[in-house]
């Protein structure tokens, strides 16, 4: 009887311990996607407006 206790009381602690592993995952796994996609637009988005920056620049400087 106390060794099956024990025994439940153990598999109880490895489930737990899954399942916090298991919800780090899904939190982890959509910021870093998430964050990914977000630093790529920005960069892509100053990576496009570039020529735009450097003809105001160019602009304003020569009156």
């Amino acid at each position: 009887m106390h060794d099956e206790l024990r025994r439940r009381a153990m598999r109880d602690a490895v489930m737990w311990g899954e399942g916090l592993i298991d919800l780090a995952l899904m939190a982890v796994i959509p910021t870093v996607v998430g964050g990914a996609i977000v630093l790529s637009l920005v960069g892509l988005t100053m990576w496009v407006t570039a020529p735009i920056r450097r003809r105001r620049r160019t602009s304003s400087n020569e009156s």
